[in-house]
């Protein structure tokens, strides 16, 4: 007795990638039937169960219809052609419209016997649509990379999204005035709540909503570098902007002059993310600036930073003197506060007084007595710290010294036994000094007041399981700063793998000149030394700059040798 299969028809694609021998006729039409069960394309079920080469069978496609294959890699998708087509029509036909030309859409498909999606999309936009073939690969990989920041993502959003939220804290929300009913737009509210989300989750730092003259787009700050995050459609960007003045208690009818405020986003009963807002009018809208303040990390326990042993050591040694001052230098997002946070929490004891004057104050702790500046209130540094002066201050911390006032009346609290702690913007301990100089602060004074400066960098960390060797030759590692010494003794270098670089990072480490300050130093400082005649004194006795910090790191294969070369730029 015979034995039937049933084994469906081929035609169209299916029977021409047999007969050019890429699939035997079972394959083919097992993966038919495959295909229509789970009612995916007939091309995107060959290539996820790895039964054809996704090249293969685009060319064999081309040939076979006469539709042109185009790299998709090369192209540039223009966005506002995604935004006319729903993202699940996009998902559902795995058809992603690419550009139009002449009064026709072109549709990037794996499957160009795929006439149901040109169809509906010729339904949904109102014009005719064109099949342009794409390796399935290939096309995947687009469609998500665009479906991520495209526009649409805005309306199709769902409420699940944001289970794990339990609390937004927001003010003005209970006030009733007609320009808010135009910002509660359901859309907006959810997409920004998940741009905050999505912040916190990939460890952000900072979150920037830029409006231009034709686009509008979100980007975020991991670990120092910007990337993108979305682009949703420009004529939401005032609405976006409103609501997250709403969010952090900002005035919304004011558009003209920048303002300041702040988010408390609840995740759970004992978990809340701070976010600080700065809004600034731009030419094409308001600029909307978020930085995140996680309390976690002023929790950071010292070994966490990054500090050499001997660097610790001389930074606790000098942490723990009953008077002078204790600085950290360095540019904006080098880690100063952390640093300094680190600092006030090992000395925050039962038995010590420690207040805090900060612009603004980032991060409450606990037995801390923090005050926050503000100019427009007559709230200053200097002010501030004449009060703390008549508080039987033991430690005090001033954010910034940006003037000759506040660096005058720092440093009598410190010749008067009281330990000062403050940040700086230069580049590196020597520069440190002769700015103080610079602003009229006694040599004299500078001299015998200051204990340590510690200057700093942050150089994203290489992820261990990725990283992957360099060679370098020996003169060329000689050029970036190691010594003969360390040539010899065989240095290995590593690097992010081929690709995307920012995926072969995680997280950061800090790069550090801790500066002690000695009898020689003190003596060059009193004769008006500069600050090369100062570095040169610091490295005579040891002193590693951020240079020789940033290869050391490089060298024990923390980060490469590339991070060194962005973060320390010489």
């Amino acid at each position: 007795m015979a034995v039937t299969t049933n084994r469906v028809p081929l035609t169209g694609l299916a029977r021409k990638l047999v007969a050019d021998g890429l699939l035997d006729e079972a394959t083919a039409s097992q993966a038919f039937q495959g295909a229509l069960a789970e009612k995916i394309p007939f091309v995107k079920y060959l290539v996820d169960n790895s039964l054809g080469s996704s090249k293969e069978i685009a060319h064999a496609a081309s040939v076979e219809f006469g539709v042109p294959l185009v790299d998709i890699d090369c192209l540039d998708i223009d966005a506002d052609t995604v935004k006319l087509v729903k993202e699940n029509t996009i998902q559902k036909h795995h058809a992603l419209p690419l550009y139009k030309r002449g009064g026709r859409m072109f549709i990037g498909v794996s499957d160009p016997t795929n006439l149901q999606a040109l169809d509906e999309i010729r339904f949904q936009v109102g014009i005719n649509t064109e099949p342009v073939l794409v390796e399935e690969d290939k096309l995947q990989k687009a469609i998500s990379r665009t479906l991520e920041a495209a526009d649409t993502s805005l309306a199709d959003m769902d409420d699940d999204d944001f289970d794990d939220l339990e609390g937004l804290e927001v003010g003005a929300e209970e006030e009733s005035r007609d320009d808010e009913a135009d910002i509660d737009d359901a859309p907006v509210v959810r997409f920004v709540n998940k741009v905050l989300l999505d912040a916190i989750k990939k460890g952000a730092s900072d979150l920037h909503f830029e409006p231009y003259e034709k686009y509008y787009r979100v980007r975020l700050r991991i670990d120092g570098v910007l990337q993108e995050l979305a682009k949703p459609p420009l004529i939401l960007a005032t609405k976006i902007a409103a609501r997250i003045k709403v969010m952090s208690r900002l005035d919304v009818s004011e558009r003209r002059v920048p303002q300041d405020g702040r988010i408390k986003l609840k995740l759970s009963k004992t978990k809340a993310i701070d976010f600080r807002v700065s809004t600034m009018p731009t030419l094409f809208g308001e600029k909307c600036v978020l930085r995140v303040l996680d309390s976690d990390a002023a929790k950071l326990q010292i070994d966490q930073l990054g500090y050499e042993d001997f660097q610790k050591e001389l930074f606790l040694k000098n942490l723990h003197k009953p008077y002078g001052m204790f600085l950290v230098t360095g540019p904006t997002g080098s880690g100063k506060t952390v640093s300094l946070y680190t600092g006030i929490n090992i000395l925050n004891t039962h038995s010590i007084n420690i207040s805090t004057a900060e612009d603004p104050v980032e991060i409450n702790l606990p037995g801390i007595n923090q005050v926050q500046v503000d100019e427009r209130t007559g709230m200053t540094f200097p002010k501030a710290l004449k009060a703390f002066l008549r508080q039987d201050p033991d430690v005090i911390l001033v954010g910034e010294i940006r003037d000759i006032e506040t660096a005058s009346i720092a440093v009598k609290a410190a010749q008067t036994g009281h330990m000062v702690m403050s940040t700086l913007h230069t580049n590196d301990g020597p520069q440190t000094l002769t700015r103080l100089k610079d602003m009229g602060v006694a040599p004299f004074a500078v001299a015998t007041t200051i204990n340590l400066v510690t200057a700093q960098r942050l150089a994203r960390r290489l992820i261990s399981d990725t990283k992957v060797a360099v060679d370098m030759p020996k003169e060329a590692l000689l050029k970036e700063g190691f010594t003969e010494e360390e040539v010899n003794a065989g240095v290995k270098l590593y690097g992010p793998p081929p690709g995307d670089a920012n995926a072969g990072y995680k997280g950061r480490t800090g790069l550090y000149q801790v500066m002690g300050i000695s009898d020689a130093m003190k003596r060059l400082i009193i004769e008006g030394a500069n600050a090369v005649q100062l570095a040169d004194q610091s490295k005579a006795e040891g002193i590693w700059d951020l240079r020789k910090s940033g290869l050391n790191k490089a060298r024990l294969g923390i980060t490469s040798l590339a991070e060194i070369n962005r973060v320390t730029m010489e």
